[in-house]
Formats: structure tokens, C-alpha cells, sequence
């Protein structure tokens, strides 16, 4: 199942690079140009801000490049392949339904000769359209630090023991969600950045941010035994962060 996953990605952006090139070549051939005309107005307006002017040309900017994006063939390509992917693993989930078990696994203790670099599996790999979460069963815990492009993302800290002292998750993503569920005894630290979204963060909650960043301690992090630094980056999207 992972492999023919790998392979139907590996396969939808070979072709998405080729009909991105087809499109640059030869039927639209200003695209690249209106391209870099709205990520220069945006360029420009951020530098230009707060004012009036640099806000205005900031988000025409924006407007710009969506509607160059949301034109582009390889865009349209790109939301067939996710559709048909979409289908597929609905298709598939229907015959055969996912069952989740309890898994604990034993530490695996092995000596090794001094000096030798130890490899682990992380939790979750880079993705560009998918939902990633963490099992719903106990699970080792590695820190997490990962590129998204649109699809959602659900940490739940309840299933797995944390180590002594802090516990870091970075989170870079296009277009999605970020659900992070941490327990009651452990102190938390965030840097969320968005461009547009919303935030709940414990006992902080915005429900409207647009190009900001936001950073929140809880009052005994500095003292604990345990703490969580979060760092997000987001493009849209909401972010909700709350004790279970």
C-alpha cells in the first residue's frame, strides 16, 4: 500500500513537471511574468507597511497570484491528481476498513560501540496533500520537524511519554490545519506565524490573523521538567493547541 502510494506521487509531480513546462513553452508564455510581477507587489508591500499604500499593494499582490495560480493547467492537473487519489483510497478504505490496535512496543536495547551514529524513523515525513497524524495507539515519541503543502496535521501527545526536558515540533506548511493535544503536566511554548487563519491557543484564542505571529508561554515553563516548544509556520490555515 505505502509503495503504491510513493509511486502515485512520485508519478503526479513527474508528470505535473511536465505540463508545467508544456504551459510555460507554449501556452502561456506570460505566465512567469505575471509570476514575478505579483510576488514583486508583494515583496514590496511588506516592506512598505503599515501604510495605506503597502497594505493596498500588498494584497493585490496576493489577489494576483492566486489568479494566476488557480488559471495555471499544472494547478488544474494537480487537483485532478489529488481527486483521483482521494477516491482511490476511499475506494480502497471501503473493502478493506483500517482496524487499530494497541501496539506497545519493547525498547530495543543494543550496545553499540562508542562513537556510533544512531538513525531514527521520524514521525512523519514531508508531504505535499495528505492528512498526517500520529497513532491512535501508544507510540515512541521523536521530535517533529516538517514541510507540508495542503492537508491537515493531528499531534496527540496523549499516547506516548515525553522525555525529560523540552520536546520541540516544527510545523512549515502551505494550506491546512494544526491540531496539537498536549497533557495537563507539561508547560508549553509557541512561535506561530500565519498569513491568514485563525488561532486557539489554550486560553488564547483569535479567530481572525492575517500576516502576523503570535507567541505564547504558559507561566511555570521555565521551572518544569517538561516542556513543549511549538514553531509553526503557515501560509492559511487554523491552529488549535489544547490540554487533553
Amino acid at each position: 500500500m505505502t509503495k503504491i502510494k510513493s509511486d502515485f506521487i512520485s508519478w503526479a509531480l513527474l508528470i505535473g513537471i511536465i505540463v508545467l513546462l508544456l504551459e510555460v513553452s507554449f501556452f502561456n508564455r506570460g505566465l512567469i511574468f505575471s509570476l514575478l510581477v505579483s510576488i514583486g507587489m508583494v515583496y514590496i508591500g511588506r516592506k512598505w507597511m503599515p501604510r495605506t499604500s503597502g497594505k493596498l499593494l500588498f494584497w493585490v499582490g496576493i489577489i494576483f497570484f492566486s489568479i494566476s495560480i488557480f488559471n495555471m493547467m499544472t494547478f488544474k492537473f494537480f487537483l485532478l491528481a489529488l481527486l483521483v487519489h482521494l477516491l482511490i483510497q476511499f475506494a480502497k478504505s471501503r473493502k478493506e476498513p483500517e482496524r487499530i490496535r494497541p501496539i506497545v512496543k519493547e525498547p530495543n536495547i543494543e550496545t553499540k560501540p562508542e562513537g556510533t551514529l544512531i538513525k531514527k524513523k521520524p514521525l512523519f515525513d514531508n508531504v505535499i496533500f495528505g492528512e498526517q497524524r500520529t497513532p491512535e495507539h501508544v507510540y515512541e515519541w521523536n521530535d517533529v520537524n516538517i514541510q507540508t503543502g495542503i492537508g491537515d496535521t493531528v499531534i496527540d501527545l496523549s499516547y506516548t511519554v515525553l522525555p525529560k526536558g523540552e520536546t520541540t515540533i516544527i510545523i512549515r506548511k502551505l494550506i491546512g490545519n494544526v491540531t496539537v493535544l498536549i497533557p495537563y503536566d507539561v508547560e508549553l511554548s509557541i512561535n506561530h506565524s500565519i498569513l491568514a487563519g485563525s488561532t486557539n491557543i489554550l486560553n488564547y484564542m483569535d479567530e481572525k490573523m492575517y500576516n502576523q505571529t503570535v507567541q505564547i508561554q504558559t507561566p511555570e515553563y521555565d521551572n518544569a521538567t517538561h516542556t513543549i516548544k511549538i514553531y509553526t509556520s503557515m501560509m492559511v490555515g487554523d491552529i488549535e493547541v489544547k490540554r487533553v
